[in-house]
């Protein structure tokens, strides 16, 4: 998203088919929902000493229709998530046209690979070397630019019996990192949680998010490029911020409850 410097999100370049719109009402709808997430994106940085332009608004549009997505981007949204090819896939074909950072969100299965590597610019849910592999192939048989890649981070994996979370446990972050800076076609980006439902972590964020900092300065000890701290969603973006994310991902505070799953 464009920040122009005094915490607004002013209207992006308009685009010879971006909806002023069909539904206004929407529009405006998602403006105030921009600004008031805008607004908490900018407290939680004053609040832990940082500049905004540090943090990333990510806007997970899934379950959403490609007009919202384009609504988003007149409206300045310039970096979408989703996390289910089947639904991502035909949406981003639709807003080919618009100029969209799209990030994979979701766990992604090995046969879905060679259509998510044809629209995502990151990949967040790498978590097994095999994946690794796989998008490794793809992109070099694609002949596309590098893709990003973050190790997903199982934080409840950290404590015994914890399995609620996808993800590697933190003590194979380092090995997975390692896999995917080697790998050919890729880039490793950093890192990314969820909050855990499970584990000593489970209903206190700030601590989840304080360790993932701590897993994510160690990556970059020894892959300096790997800056990026993927946490945070609508419920937890400030425990987030304070703890160093670069990346939030933020649905339902921008769009909405969402709709059931089909």
């Amino acid at each position: 998203m464009t920040n122009h410097g005094d915490g607004s999100f002013p209207d992006g370049p308009s685009f010879p088919d971006a909806p002023t719109g069909p539904d206004p009402a929407r529009r405006e709808q998602l403006r105030a929902n921009l600004a008031g997430v805008e607004q908490r994106i900018a407290a939680a940085c004053a609040a832990a000493g940082r500049p905004r332009d540090e943090v990333t608004l990510v806007v997970v549009t899934k379950t959403y229709p490609a007009a919202d997505t384009r609504l988003l981007a007149s409206l300045g949204v310039r970096e979408v998530a989703e996390n289910r090819d089947q639904d991502a896939a035909p949406k981003a074909a639709e807003c080919a046209d618009l100029p969209l950072t799209w990030h994979f969100v979701g766990q992604l299965q090995t046969n879905k690979v060679r259509s998510v590597i044809g629209y995502a610019d990151y990949v967040h849910s790498v978590d097994r070397l095999r994946l690794v592999e796989a998008l490794s192939s793809a992109v070099l048989k694609a002949g596309r630019p590098d893709l990003g890649c973050l190790v997903q981070v199982a934080l409840d994996r950290e404590s015994a019996g914890g399995a609620g979370r996808a993800g590697v446990s933190p003590d194979e972050v380092a090995a997975l990192a390692d896999a995917i800076a080697a790998a050919p076609g890729l880039a490793l980006a950093g890192v990314m949680t969820v909050a855990p439902l499970a584990g000593r972590y489970a209903g206190d964020p700030a601590a989840a998010f304080g360790r993932l900092a701590e897993i994510a300065s160690a990556v970059r000890a020894a892959h300096p490029a790997a800056t990026m701290v993927s946490a945070g969603m609508s419920g937890d973006l400030e425990q987030a911020v304070a703890a160093g994310a670069t990346h939030v991902r933020v649905g339902t505070a921008v769009l909405g409850a969402r709709p059931p799953l089909r």
